[in-house]
């Protein structure tokens, strides 16, 4: 009987997942397509479910090496911080070399590095296994970046990117509650060992399947499109036939997209000090880096992100911790609770990648900085009613849509960076932005951590009722709280930057558009 159970429990599975990779090919338009965005989705995956593990094995983190949570904070941000030092030159590397199998080989590393973390045996051991994984993971943001501008036509980047950032929200799920529920049931250190195991596999598939697209948007994927090997031949071929030089003296369809024709017809002027007379894949590591940081927009966008990545990447390291103390909640209870609020932020990744794309094909060229600018404005407003209440249950509704709306600002501002970047930079693009937000991530922890060690030590004690143990002390919980409370105000001002962004965006988009016209020397 068990057997015949367990057979039909198979073939259910098997069924669903048939009936899921069905819906998800058609949505995004074809099985080439889908290949692409699912295993660019699983690398994220897999930072989001780092990021998370150190948050969701705290409780049994520091017991185990008698440490705080200014120590939990310090693990968060050592790996962040060294991705950040290493990015740079990577996004030059992703620019100039091929993508795929520095991807591939990156996660291959990155999983040995979460694999020795398990073994550590001090808290400077696995300090130092951080550092090891920050260094090697370095890649993944920019050249993702770069590949989906290569693989993905312009006016539809926003949807796609919101598809892969599901990725980062999943593996945000993935860290939460599996290493939390593996950290609980058998030690911390199972917990590392489970997380490393995917990325084996995940380089295998993308070593195997994905090819390397040719740059400048000639490798874009057609809508049903399904064998990704054979579409990039024929792009190589078109190449080898010249095809490209036709292209060149003039912008093909799929190129002319909404958010450009946008500018135009709102009448946008390049700004002729920033417009390139150069390849702009060959330029110098130095002069690249202070080119990008010179379109105001790219700017503001930059500052914006990380203040929103900031705040999402403190809460996020303490946020178990939080609902355990503060709302007396089981383990069960608070990783249900962050369930649903990876539950939200899916549903904000989403939207916030197809609403904003309407809006521009519509006409509304600044709905990419205007709209992510009013979600986190909104989602400052939404979490503070959550943090006040002293019920579970009322409060995580009003945390789930704050979540939802933190999410809904990222897949717009992704595309939006690539519309006011010329193609042959966007690797260091995603490089600039990597290293401010990795600063941004990495200080939050420690930031959050100091602070509510600060507060927990100046508030008077009260007694666990109702608590389930091992749960943290009335202290840890207030400090948070209050923490949480007060680094709202980052969310605030992430929306202040972007709705200044909108000021000067549809030049620096004419701008892009004008330094790939084949007179500037940059490649369509």
């Amino acid at each position: 009987m068990a057997a015949e159970t367990g057979g039909a429990f198979v073939r259910a599975m098997r069924w669903l997942g048939r009936l899921v990779r069905g819906e998800v090919v058609k949505r995004v338009g074809g099985p080439a397509r889908a290949r692409v965005i699912t295993l660019f989705a699983f690398v994220l995956a897999l930072n989001g479910a780092d990021t998370a593990t150190v948050g969701a094995i705290a409780p049994q983190l520091e017991p185990a090496l008698h440490i705080n949570n200014t120590d939990i904070g310090l693990l968060s941000a050592v790996s962040l911080l060294v991705g950040a030092i290493f990015t740079i030159p990577v996004g030059l590397l992703v620019d100039r070399t091929k993508r795929m199998p520095l991807l591939a080989i990156t996660i291959v590393l990155w999983s040995l590095a979460s694999l020795f973390s398990a073994f550590a045996g001090s808290f400077s051991a696995l300090l130092l296994t951080r550092i090891a994984l920050g260094a090697v993971a370095a890649s993944a943001g920019p050249a993702i970046a770069s590949l989906t501008g290569d693989y993905f036509a312009p006016d539809e980047r926003g949807r796609v990117w919101s598809y892969i950032l599901v990725g980062e929200a999943a593996g945000t799920a993935f860290g939460f509650i599996v290493s939390g529920l593996v950290a609980s049931a058998i030690d911390w250190r199972a917990a590392f060992v489970v997380l490393s195991i995917p990325g084996f596999f995940l380089a295998r598939e993308l070593w195997r399947t994905v090819p390397e697209p040719l740059r400048g948007g000639q490798s874009h994927l057609e809508v049903g499109a399904l064998d990704l090997h054979a579409e990039q031949a024929q792009a190589a071929a078109r190449a080898g036939r010249g095809e490209v030089a036709v292209k060149q003296t003039a912008p093909p369809p799929d190129q002319d997209d909404a958010i450009r024709e946008a500018a135009r017809r709102a009448g946008a002027v390049p700004n002729p000090r920033l417009v390139l007379h150069e390849d702009a894949s060959k330029m110098g590591l130095g002069r690249s880096v202070r080119y990008l940081f010179s379109i105001p927009s790219n700017v503001r966008m930059i500052v914006g992100s990380s203040l929103g990545y900031f705040y999402f990447a403190g809460l996020s390291t303490f946020a178990l911790l939080f609902v355990k103390g503060h709302f007396h909640a089981s383990q069960a209870e608070a990783e249900l609770a962050l369930a649903l609020l990876v539950g939200g932020a899916v549903v904000g990744t989403l939207v916030g990648g197809r609403l904003p794309d309407k809006l521009v094909s519509g006409g509304n060229l600044a709905a990419r900085v205007v709209f992510p600018g009013v979600c986190y404005v909104g989602a400052a407003l939404l979490l503070i009613p959550g943090f006040l209440s002293s019920h579970l249950s009322p409060a995580i509704w009003f945390d789930v849509a704050g979540a939802a709306l933190i999410s809904a600002a990222n897949p717009p501002i992704q595309a939006a960076r690539l519309d006011v970047v010329p193609s042959g930079l966007w690797g260091r693009a995603q490089s600039a932005l990597t290293v401010v937000r990795s600063v941004a991530q990495a200080l939050a922890p420690l930031i959050f951590g100091g602070v509510s060690d600060l507060v927990a030590g100046i508030v008077p004690s009260q007694a666990p009722i109702g608590t389930h143990a091992p749960a943290p002390s009335s202290h840890t919980a207030t400090g948070l709280q209050v923490t949480f409370l007060i680094m709202i105000a980052t969310l605030v001002a992430a929306g202040i930057f972007l709705f200044r962004a909108r000021e000067t965006f549809a030049s620096d988009v004419a701008t892009a558009a004008a330094s790939e016209h084949p007179a500037g020397g940059g490649p369509r």
